[in-house]
């Protein structure tokens, strides 16, 4: 963990000056906006020229902003910056262009950066493969208990240009942060960061793991107070070990075993802090109870305990970390409760995407009947499989690439009972759901957690796990 001071980035006069926006859609469309209402020279270039683009482009061409569209390559003539969308790749040939006549590339991120006030809020901000969305929002309930203004913003919830430049003031804001949107924001200097975990994903993006764990470790340059990393993934402590911060910024790591000094840890079912206490070789500071967390799963208490960790930087009281995870309510289709019938638990975890969200979903439950596929975007699924196989009764397999999970399990779990439903009709998650009740017996838990993204039978997750709970809802005899 180097150290040096590290000053914000100096503010940049947009007046006059030729900016190209890459990229309509979610981030483009304000950040063009924006940039134009600073007295920017704004051109946005995109891709695509489909309907849903040439209305964007309509739009933002009565404001007097250029648009080319079917054009997303080449640099326009006199661009002095471009602000990205955080999806276009670095490899575009837009960015070789960029670089070859020294044009800097910022995201949105790294441009509400730029946009805040001398007295702008501090920013927690957290990111991980998997984790982001849920303890942002137990940060920010936490913080709320502690009577401050905030809100959660970046990859989630509130845009981070809306939260810098909107009328409503924070005190400080809770910020989820992709590995995309960490790329392109080189100056942004957080008052205290967390990397919940690294898996591979987006590789395809990245280029490679080391680009990817890199990326993810910018978001620790320049902090203040702490930089919290996960004691179960040594790579994130070692991105701490890498980050140049300010003087004076320590390492704080969450853990579920017993905390050593300067982390946060459990304890006999309670969640302590040894890393913002006094006499931290002898002191523990309780915090909440494991049973304060819904659902108090393996991978949520982690959660719970970086969200902790930020906030206790912040200096938020004990009284609030608890106060605030018991006033938070998960969103849907993670590892959701359904309903139990005839003593079977039935678990919405839709949003297990990939096979690192998945395992830490199946280490949530000691008996499973597991419901599993979709589209694997490049992922191997044996080390999933070896991990999980103890806990699992039966499996259902749907989607496009389930034979790789079959073969997994076919490999490592010989002995697991398995349904593959070749099917992909809006009938196929019913049919799987009927087939899992006829596996599962009393005291087993039915889990979807696909390990696998939803598009090739459903529109996102959230109608995949839909479809999951009104099959389970028709199974009748509902209890809870």
């Amino acid at each position: 963990m180097g150290s040096g001071q590290v000053t914000s980035s100096e503010p940049f006069d947009f007046q006059g000056k030729h900016v190209t926006v890459a990229g309509l859609g979610v981030s483009g469309v304000p950040a063009a906006k924006v940039l134009h209402g600073l007295g920017a020279r704004v051109t946005v270039v995109n891709d695509g020229a489909d309907e849903r683009a040439r209305a964007q482009a309509a739009e933002l061409e009565t404001l007097g902003i250029t648009v080319r569209l079917g054009d997303g390559d080449s640099l326009p003539e006199g661009t002095e910056l471009i602000v990205t969308a955080p999806g276009w790749k670095p490899d575009k040939p837009l960015f070789g262009a960029a670089e070859r006549a020294g044009v800097p590339v910022w995201g949105d991120v790294e441009l509400a950066w730029r946009l805040r006030g001398p007295d702008a809020a501090p920013w927690l901000a957290v990111t991980g493969t998997n984790g982001k969305t849920t303890t942002v929002q137990m940060l920010a309930s936490i913080l709320k208990a502690a009577g401050l203004r905030t809100a959660a913003v970046g990859n989630i919830g509130v845009s981070l240009l809306d939260a810098v430049l909107g009328e409503e003031t924070y005190d400080v804001l809770a910020v989820e942060l992709s590995s995309y949107q960490l790329h392109w924001a080189p100056s942004l200097r957080a008052h205290s960061a967390a990397v919940l975990n690294l898996a591979p994903d987006h590789l395809d993006w990245h280029g490679s793991m080391e680009a990817y764990a890199k990326d993810k470790g910018r978001i620790y340059e320049g902090n203040r107070v702490a930089c919290v990393y996960n004691v179960a993934d040594k790579a994130t402590e070692d991105l701490v070990r890498e980050a140049d911060v300010e003087e004076g910024c320590r390492a704080v790591g969450f853990t579920l075993g017993t905390p050593a000094p300067s982390q946060l840890g459990v304890v006999e079912g309670i969640l302590v802090d040894r890393a913002f206490v006094e006499n931290r070789q002898k002191n523990a500071q309780e915090l909440a109870e494991v049973a304060d967390v819904r659902p108090p799963a393996p991978h949520n208490i982690a959660n719970a305990l970086a969200a902790a960790a930020l906030a206790r930087a912040y200096g938020v009281p004990a009284k609030a970390v608890r106060d605030g995870l018991r006033a938070f309510t998960p969103d849907a289709h993670r590892i959701a409760h359904i309903a139990d019938v005839d003593g079977v638990a039935w678990v919405d975890d839709s949003k297990a995407t990939n096979t690192h969200a998945a395992e830490a979903s199946l280490a949530a439950y000691e008996s499973i009947v597991w419901i599993a596929g979709g589209l694997a975007k490049g992922a191997t699924f044996d080390e999933l499989v070896a991990k999980s196989a103890k806990r699992l009764r039966a499996a259902v397999l749907i989607g496009a690439d389930r034979a790789l999970i079959r073969e997994a399990l076919a490999r490592h779990a010989p002995e697991v009972p398995v349904v593959d439903l070749d099917r992909t009709d809006t009938g196929a998650m019913r049919a799987a759901v009927h087939e899992a009740r006829r596996l599962a017996q009393a005291g087993d838990t039915v889990l979807l957690a696909p390990a696998c993204a939803s598009m090739d039978m459903f529109a996102d997750y959230n109608k995949r796990g839909d479809a999951f709970a009104d099959a389970v809802r028709e199974l009748g005899s509902v209890e809870g």
